[in-house]
């Protein structure tokens, strides 16, 4: 006898379905970034749903950094494809990124201030190496990911404290992801590296109150995405 009590699976959201469609339209029209989107109201239209469905999957993708709203300019792609994080993964982040911001702004402000009373010009050098490379990133157009976690290494190391070092590499990936949440915001780059020579210079002047306050606020910044804005369970329909 078959056990027709199976668990159910689960209803896959409407606007979950919307991105599906969008994803196949993207690929089999050839489209790239740069390319504009049909407006949400025809998007709602062609696909039989609300336009409260075609908006909130318009929101996933920004959340992603795979398409750019405009204000009153329509959608546009940012990348090639619309390879879509499964929401459940993305839901999972939101959930865990307050606390990894709550865990950086802790650790890392200590590490700015003691970075401002123990470094040495060897940890000055790697600093402004990793601000350089991040300069460089953003100037070829891309986030400056790499040069931010080097700069963020360079302050750890500048503090010479081995148990907040150690703090910091048990976190290493759920800060990592903060990091690309946060640099893929639009126009962040620019300003994470204006925050970052900020710190450079309270550390260089050997001011640890100032060197603190420069790393907190830009941690409040890191903490400044989309993502915690987003709702994943809209009552759409």
């Amino acid at each position: 006898m078959t056990d027709a009590l199976r668990p159910v699976a689960a209803k896959p959201r409407l606007y979950e379905q919307v991105l599906d469609s969008l994803r196949n339209y993207v690929a089999d029209g050839g489209l790239g970034a740069g390319d504009r989107l049909p407006p949400e109201r025809d998007l709602a239209a062609r696909l039989g749903v609300s336009r409260a469905s075609v908006k909130q999957a318009i929101v996933v993708l920004e959340v992603q950094g795979l398409v750019e709203a405009r204000h009153g300019g329509g959608t546009y792609l940012v990348r090639d494809t619309l390879d879509v994080e499964p929401v459940e993964q993305l839901v999972e982040r939101r959930r865990r990124l307050p606390d990894v911001l709550d865990a950086r702004e802790a650790l890392e402000t200590k590490l700015a201030e003691l970075a401002a009373e123990r470094r040495t010009d060897e940890d000055l050098a790697a600093i402004r190496s990793a601000l350089a490379r991040m300069a460089t990133e953003i100037e070829d157009g891309a986030h400056g990911v790499e040069g931010d976690r080097l700069f963020h290494a360079a302050v750890t190391a500048a503090a010479h404290s081995s148990i907040l070092a150690e703090f910091m590499r048990s976190i290493t990936d759920q800060i990592a992801e903060s990091r690309n949440e946060s640099l893929r915001q639009p126009g962040r780059p620019p300003r994470s590296h204006a925050q970052h020579l900020a710190i450079l210079e309270a550390i260089e002047a050997r001011q640890p109150k100032k060197a603190a306050a420069a790393m907190r606020r830009h941690v409040r910044t890191v903490a400044k995405v989309r993502l915690l804005d987003w709702d994943p369970e809209p009552d759409t329909e």
